[in-house]
């Protein structure tokens, strides 16, 4: 039970906690780095992309560690589990932001693009997650958020590799709530809606189909990059602390509709 006379915006300071964003080097990855250095949370931002990297580290200053690595590798996890402890701990708050949509219609979805669908979105947020939760149950204290999608359990045309994955996201936060939570560890996720990432660009290059996504939420708009800032430190924070195994949809109320 919380200080019944703690200040509630201590429920959201990150000072002094370590965590490690994967696809931190664009879209709602880039904004979650951001947001957690700003609440005061050293963090680790892994990606592939070196370059995009280096330019969110120097924009958000000290406190910022950069690994370039393909999380979806299993081959170089215990390679990538060093790098990412090395510079100040082992993180006690993972975001598994790190995905990808190939966007191939069911009659002519690929072996190879099936397997990397699930490998990035699915099984290296189960396998990093596994990987850092002992050093969590010696703290007793952890928060892991894994990315779900309005296809978690909507389907969408093109997506059948992309739900199926974002699916078992749903599935897999609920299995680590009831695996890990009894040690402090609580494990949720959030289901973005539509925001402008590299991952929605063709949906929002089409300037109609925007706007019909908009205009099925309850709000009359789209995601903007600041409206995932809240429901993130929420979860990341002590404010969460009785909550795990959930999935909130951060989607203006588009599965609402």
């Amino acid at each position: 039970m919380g200080d019944p006379g703690q200040d509630p915006r201590d429920l959201f300071d990150l000072t002094g906690h370590v965590a490690c964003v994967t696809g931190a080097s664009s879209g709602l990855g880039r904004r979650a780095a951001i947001t957690l250095a700003a609440a005061g949370a050293y963090v680790i931002c892994v990606a592939r992309r070196k370059d995009a990297l280096q330019d969110l580290k120097a924009e958000i200053g000290v406190g910022v560690h950069v690994v370039a690595a393909d999380v979806a590798d299993r081959s170089h996890l215990a390679s990538l589990v060093a790098q990412i402890s090395e510079p100040f701990g082992p993180p006690d708050i993972l975001i598994h932001a790190a995905g990808v949509n190939t966007r191939q219609a069911a009659d002519d979805v690929t072996a190879e693009g099936w397997d990397q669908t699930l490998a990035l979105n699915l099984s290296a947020p189960f396998f990093l997650s596994q990987a850092f939760v002992p050093a969590m149950k010696a703290k007793g204290w952890g928060r892991i958020v894994n990315f779900a999608s309005l296809q978690t359990t909507r389907a969408f045309p093109g997506g059948i590799a992309y739900g199926a994955s974002k699916g078992g996201i749903a599935q897999l936060t609920r299995a680590m709530a009831e695996a890990w939570s009894a040690h402090g560890i609580m494990a949720n996720a959030i289901g973005p809606g539509f925001f402008p990432t590299e991952l929605t660009q063709a949906v929002f290059d089409d300037s109609e189909r925007a706007a019909r996504n908009a205009a099925q939420t309850c709000v009359a708009r789209n995601g903007e990059l600041s409206d995932i800032d809240g429901p993130l430190l929420f979860l990341c924070s002590e404010a969460s602390g009785y909550v795990t195994g959930q999935v909130l949809m951060v989607d203006g109320g588009f599965t609402a509709k």
